[in-house]
Parts: structure tokens; sequence; C-alpha cells
């Protein structure tokens, strides 16, 4: 995908098939999409639940929605409760049509959400189930800062179980949050298949980003003038290579934007 421009925002995509689904011909269940056109720039990515029959349908209609019901949220944003309020009330439109266009066959569409919103000055968030944000802002003894998004709550401290839009009680495990910090200038969403790689472990939970990993992700989008041609090519080589299928065989979405000039 070419790179698109919102105000100071540069924003490029991809998505690849893991390598389970390479080997067994099935398409790519992760989604993405960006909207640059209002008063917000919207990054959503989701991730088609693998045991559900049309998952990769519902993880595309669920990207198109957020970018839809996101995108109206005004560009000054709102402070504490309000925004809050805001991010829950587009999250609760985005379930009501989605379940609405899916009908009986909500659950065959199965899907997370990751949804971040870039406007004047400030950046929302809101998330169901294991999509992970990372911020670049700020450095410390010349060394430029990623920091991790808190995260949903586990189900359960037994249980690896993912929550989905169209889990019943989905509004009680998103989760969202505003960050006012002029020095955010990169920002990198994902699905699952990248955690492992992106992020550092301990306990069996994420604790913080893999700082050399979003550094080089970030790193092309910080040249002025845009990306090249072929980078595309090069980051699906990079989703596909043998040392992050290593890690996670999962299918694998990298959404990045950075700021014009943030690149220091």
């Amino acid at each position: 995908m070419a790179t698109r421009t919102h105000g100071s925002w540069r924003v490029h995509g991809l998505s690849v098939e893991g390598y389970r689904h390479r080997r067994d011909g099935v398409p790519c269940q992760d989604a993405w999409r960006c909207s640059t056109g209002g008063p917000v720039t919207v990054l959503a990515v989701a991730d088609g639940a693998g045991s559900r029959p049309r998952s990769g349908e519902g993880s595309l209609l669920a990207v198109r929605l957020a970018v839809e019901h996101f995108g109206r949220l005004p560009a000054s944003g709102a402070d504490g409760p309000t925004a809050h309020r805001l991010l829950r009330r587009c999250f609760q439109r985005v379930v009501d049509d989605f379940l609405d266009r899916t009908g009986e066959g909500a659950g065959d569409h199965a899907t997370t959400l990751t949804v971040v919103v870039l406007g004047s000055g400030w950046l929302g968030y809101c998330t169901v189930g294991d999509g992970f944000v990372v911020l670049r802002a700020g450095t410390e003894d010349g060394e430029r800062q990623f920091h991790l998004l808190p995260q949903p709550a586990a189900v359960s401290e037994y249980s690896n179980e993912t929550v989905f839009l169209t889990t019943p009680d989905a509004a009680r495990w998103v989760r969202t949050d505003c960050v006012r910090d002029e020095g955010v200038d990169g920002v990198l969403l994902s699905t699952d298949g990248l955690a492992q790689a992106a992020l550092s472990w301990s306990g069996g939970a994420p604790q913080a980003p893999n700082g050399s990993f979003a550094a080089s992700v970030l790193r092309s989008l910080d040249i002025g003038g845009g990306v090249p041609d072929d980078e595309d090519d090069r980051l699906a080589a990079l989703l596909r290579s043998d040392r992050l299928t290593a890690l996670n065989g999962d299918d694998k979405t990298l959404l990045r934007a950075v700021r014009d000039g943030g690149g220091g």
C-alpha cells in the first residue's frame, strides 16, 4: 500500500498470512485499515478467530466500521472521563453495527479489534482482544523511548481465552485510554502474531516494547518524502521471515504511523 498522510502523519500498513495458513492454503484472517480524510486519523487492526469459518470477513468488517465510527470524533479530543466515554461510545456503535450486519452468523465472524485515534495534541486508544499498541515518545540518555499501552485484563488467571467483538459481554473487557503528549511521534499497532517479536515478556505476560524491533520498523517511515516503492515487499519479507515465524506462526499485521520530522 502507498503511504498515506494526514496532517503531519505518514501511515503505512500490511497484513500477511502466517506459516500455518500458507501451508494449508488458507487466506489471511488479519485485517487493517486507516482513515486520513476526516478531523482525526484512525488506525485499526483486527485478528479474525482462526476457529471461526468467516473470521476473515469479520476482521475486514471490523476495521471498516472502526474507521467509520471513530473517525467522527472531534480533532481536539476531550479530557479524562469524557474521553473514555466517547471512545466507549464509538466502540459500542461498532459492535452494534457489526452485529446488525452479521445477524445470526455473528459468531462465525468473530474478531478482535484495536483502534488508535490521532487528533490534535491527543491520542485515543480502544482495544478488545489481544492486539497491542506501542508509542514512540521522548528520549532518555539520547535513546528514543518506546511505551506499551495497557492491554485489557486477562479473562481469567488460568485462561488464554481471547475476547472478540461478538463476545456477549465484550464491553466489560474493552480497554480505553487517552494520551496527551506532544512528544508522541511514532505509533505501531499489531495483532498478536507479532507479540513475541515486538514485546518483552515476563511471567507469561508482555511487560514492555522490544525497542530495537519498534525502532527498526518505524525507521523507514521516518525518511523524508515517504517510503521506498518496494516497502511492501521488504516488510512482507520481514513478517514472513524464518526468524519471526519461529516465534509465532499466526497471521501478522503491522500498521505504522510517524509524525513528519519525528525521526530525529
